[in-house]
This record gives structure tokens, C-alpha cells and sequence, in this order.
């Protein structure tokens, strides 16, 4: 079962309680069965974004209150650690296909931005980040494919260490210095990218979230992706779910959906 769905739902049944209202009377507001109810409160079904905007307005909260599932999930994880003492290890497969697109875009990034004095570590994850989930929002199919980790810094891509491992002093070669006071990790391409594995629709998400957001540094944009919906809907230390990028609101979403069906 999809743990977005799953949290989504366990929110929406625990606010339709408090209400007071039944799932017939709610499956009545939206125009759906009772049965499509409680398959969403239970995660067993994909609730649309015309829904999402439909239950807010019956809840009368914003649609990102509705979103926001942190504190519910803060209560589960806290209680998990005091059981387990420590949470599992995520394992990352990476095809090898997904893995030479990783460093393609990679080494694309640093020759666009990696010389600014704001691009560190930090800042190449989050470029990564709105990449991959604007892309996914948009074209319903994965760039990178990365799997990303909420953390207190904004989301990480788990295969990154591990893939810039294998590309030190080959590909590219990682520079530690200080930006202001600040110690900083940057990282500077040994080669050019090869811009044929990228298709014209890849080059251009692309080029527009470096465009955007390549001139803020560390903290600007570590704040600036905890305001997106998959980062809000998101336990701490777990992985952020690509289906959530569906539910994004201004200014994060890259899709017209009054163009689309939903």
C-alpha cells in the first residue's frame, strides 16, 4: 500500500470524524460512493487532485493544511524509535541506465552553475530534487529517478554519495572550502557532458529549475523545498513518494492542470 495514500487518507478520516460527518454524507458532498470513501481513508485508492480541492472546501481548510501530514506522522515515527532504537536501512538499486543519466545531469549541472560560490552540496541536492519532481509532475515519467530523503536540510538524494564516489578524479573532483563562514563541499566537472543523452523536453526542465533556483543558497532553497507538498507530506527520514508531486500547489506546480484531466 502506498504510504502517501495511506497517510493522506488516515488524515482525511480523522478530520471527517472530527466533523462529525459519516463517510455516506461526505461521499455525497464529493459526488463519489461511500465505498471510494473508505477505500481513500484506508490508501487502497489514488484521490485525485479535483478531490483534494473538493474535501478542502468541505473541511473549509487550505488545500496545503490538508496536505500537511507531518504532525501525524512526527507522532507514529517518534513512537517507532522508542520501539526500535533506530529506523531500518533504505536499499537503492540503481539500473544502470538511471545510474549514467544520474551522472550525466550531474556533470550538465556543475559545468551550468557548479563555479557559483552558492552551488555546495546542499544546494546541488535540491536542484536535483525539483528536477527529477518537476519533471515527474509534468510528464508522468522519471528523469533521474532518484530516491529522495527527508531530512532537516530538504531533500537528499540517497544515490548521491555513492554515484560521485565513482566518478572522483574521473568525472569530476570535489573541492572543500568555507562560503562566508560557512564550511562547504563543491564539487567541479573534469569533462564536458554529453548532451546527447538528453532528450530537447529533459535539457529544457532542466535548464529551467537552474534558471529559477540556482542562484539561492543553502538555506534559501533548503526553506524554499520545505513549502513543497511531497517535502510536507513526508515522515522524517523516509522517502519522499514522486505520486505527491500531483498534489502541489502555486508556486511549486510546473503543470497547467486546467489543460488536463483530474
Amino acid at each position: 500500500m502506498d504510504g502517501f495514500y495511506k497517510n493522506i487518507g488516515a488524515k482525511i478520516k480523522k478530520i471527517r470524524e472530527k466533523t462529525g460527518l459519516s463517510q455516506e454524507a461526505l461521499a455525497i458532498k464529493l459526488r463519489i460512493s461511500r465505498v471510494a470513501i473508505s477505500q481513500i481513508e484506508t490508501g487502497s485508492r489514488k484521490i485525485s487532485a479535483q478531490e483534494i480541492v473538493k474535501l478542502a472546501k468541505t473541511f473549509n481548510i487550505p488545500t496545503d493544511v490538508l496536505l500537511d501530514v507531518k504532525k501525524d506522522i512526527e507522532i507514529v515515527f517518534e513512537k517507532a524509535m522508542k520501539e526500535t532504537g533506530k529506523k531500518q536501512e533504505i536499499r537503492i538499486s540503481v539500473p544502470q541506465r538511471n545510474l549514467q543519466k544520474f551522472k550525466e545531469i550531474l556533470i550538465y549541472i556543475l559545468e551550468q552553475v557548479g563555479s557559483k560560490p552558492n552551488v555546495g552540496e546542499t544546494v546541488l541536492y535540491k536542484l536535483l530534487y525539483f528536477i527529477d519532481f518537476n519533471f515527474y509532475e509534468k510528464y508522468e515519467e522519471q528523469l533521474i529517478g532518484a530516491t529522495y530523503i527527508k531530512n532537516h536540510h530538504g531533500p537528499t538524494p540517497k544515490e548521491f554519495i555513492k554515484v560521485v564516489a565513482e566518478m572522483e578524479g574521473k568525472e569530476l573532483v570535489k573541492v572543500k572550502e568555507n562560503y562566508f563562514q560557512y564550511p562547504q563541499t563543491k564539487y567541479l566537472p573534469l569533462r564536458k557532458s554529453d548532451l546527447t543523452q538528453f532528450k530537447a523536453h529533459e535539457k529544457e526542465m532542466i535548464d529551467d529549475v537552474l534558471n529559477n533556483l540556482s542562484n539561492m543558497n543553502a538555506s534559501e532553497i533548503s526553506e524554499y523545498s520545505h513549502n513543497d507538498v511531497p517535502w510536507k507530506t513526508t515522515e522524517d527520514g523516509e522517502v519522499i513518494e514522486y505520486e505527491s508531486v500531483f498534489y502541489r500547489t502555486l508556486p511549486y506546480s510546473v503543470r497547467n492542470y486546467s489543460e488536463d484531466d483530474i
